[in-house]
């Protein structure tokens, strides 16, 4: 498989290509550091720009729904015209935006701010899984790319309530936001001298497929929004069920295009491919059990069994540590048992995680810990390695697109597991969750509802599994084109 460097200029040591490993673990940094530092501020931000609820719900959702629904689009631009040209100046956009949030003044602004953040990261984040793939032609050295930047991700994701606290309690606001812009500086000369310029043979020849990229973008924003309206509106409301419809229309139009194109956006006859179809199906597991688990555990602790928010976060801890601490088993554990297996294996521990806190957690902590520890430890390799799977069974020209691919699956499956979670509730659990004085009647209701989510969430789950494993049983050998 020709591809990056020549063999003669490639890597043999991760330390080799510590300069671009620095770069591509802040790009991933920032992704996951972001929302979670920022959410620790809310209620300031509401308060000093007296913004509503439904404005601070959008300072988080501009960022998630642009970032998710452009990383195909910036996928297909970077395998066109340079994976290392579109990080850079996406990195150069996410410092601008970045340094504007010391000019805002008012609720929309800041979302606005947000949004352009969300440009930033489409451009940046699935770049650094496509160029760590394609810094080293060892199968071995990609894998511990890839747990590399994905380490410096997942500390992003566990320190930033936490350190958002601390800098709250002694700076504005507006520092969580100003925290991008030295991250930022930091990757761009990393990448800038680590990583080289691309090869114009290894770049796709077609031209962008303006057509397909609005449809492909439309469907992805329906995808990402429409289960917010059905966990916020209702599933008898007309407008969740308009969104719906809109965006399985867009959906089809858009495969209808991508069939038909001389040269589309997506060809969409990859996603059939062995590795690519199993490792987008394991991806798509993990982020629904995450998404899933994370909110059902919330409201475990806190509403049904009245723990205060410090117990609560305390009580997660194991999680936080498993995937800190298995970083450095990831890349033995493939070595020992293989790809294939090492992802059908870790997929399904995430599966599950997600049946034992279905069948278990009104039973106690005890199975809510087991139930963090198995998610935690699936993820930590599936992430990894469904990510590799999918690189190496596209052509050397797609690799961007092809990590978009896999990042817009976990996008949308976060987005799916919170929509099962909320029509659930909303169809079982009669009035408010959040009331401050719940009756026994809707704690039954709630911990019935839970435990009903769960399994449906176990069962998607696991037929995604299944379809993972059957397709990587009829893998053929990767393309070489």
């Amino acid at each position: 498989m020709s591809t990056r460097l020549s063999s003669a200029h490639a890597p043999t040591r991760l330390r080799d290509a510590w300069i671009a490993l620095t770069g591509l673990s802040a790009v991933f940094l920032f992704e996951m550091l972001d929302n979670s530092v920022l959410n620790v501020a809310l209620p300031t931000i509401g308060r000093e720009l007296h913004a509503s609820t439904l404005e601070l719900q959008w300072v988080t959702g501009a960022y998630s729904v642009v970032f998710g629904a452009l990383m195909l689009v910036f996928g297909a631009v970077a395998d066109r015209f340079g994976r290392r040209r579109v990080m850079l100046v996406g990195l150069v956009l996410l410092g601008l935006a970045s340094l504007a949030t010391i000019l805002v003044t008012s609720a929309g602004a800041l979302i606005a701010v947000r949004a352009v953040m969300g440009v930033a990261a489409a451009m940046t984040t699935p770049g650094s899984m496509a160029l760590a793939f394609r810094l080293f032609e060892e199968q071995g050295l990609r894998i511990r790319a890839m747990t590399v930047i994905s380490t410096a991700g997942l500390i992003g994701l566990a320190i930033g309530p936490t350190a958002g606290g601390f800098v709250l309690a002694v700076a504005p606001w507006q520092a969580l936001l100003l925290i991008n812009v030295p991250i930022a500086v930091l990757a761009l000369i990393s990448i800038r001298v680590g990583v080289p310029v691309d090869r114009i043979e290894d770049l796709h020849p077609d031209r962008i497929d303006v057509a397909g990229a609005v449809l492909g973008t439309a469907t992805l924003v329906g995808a990402l929004v429409t289960p917010t309206l059905f966990v916020e509106l209702g599933g008898a409301t007309w407008q969740a069920w308009a969104g719906l419809g809109a965006t399985l229309l867009a959906g089809a139009l858009f495969v209808w295009r991508e069939r038909t194109a001389a040269q589309p956006m997506l060809d969409l006859r990859l996603l059939a491919r062995p590795l690519v179809a199993s490792g987008l199906a394991y991806k798509a597991t993990a982020g629904l059990a995450v998404s899933g688990l994370s909110y059902m555990t919330t409201l475990q602790l806190q509403f049904v069994w009245g723990w205060p928010p410090s117990l609560a976060a305390i009580a997660t801890l194991p999680q936080v540590v498993v995937l800190l601490a298995s970083g450095r088993f990831v890349g033995p554990f493939v070595e020992r048992v293989g790809l294939t297996r090492a992802a059908w294996a870790s997929a399904a521990a995430v599966v599950s995680g997600l049946a034992v806190f279905a069948l278990g957690s009104r039973a106690g902590y005890a199975w809510v810990f087991v139930a963090l520890v198995l998610v935690a430890a699936g993820m930590r390799v599936v992430g990894v390695v469904a990510g590799n799977n999918v690189l190496q069974g596209l052509p050397s020209n797609r690799t961007s697109i092809g990590s978009a691919l896999v990042g817009t699956s976990s996008e949308v499956a976060n987005g799916i597991g919170i929509a099962v979670i909320g029509t659930v509730l909303a169809t079982l659990v009669s009035g408010s969750i959040a009331s401050t004085s719940p009756t026994p009647e809707q704690l039954s209701q709630l911990q019935d509802g839970i435990t009903a989510a769960g399994l449906i969430l176990t069962a998607i789950a696991t037929l995604l599994v299944i379809v993972g494993i059957r397709r990587s049983r009829t893998r053929r050998p990767a393309p070489t084109a």
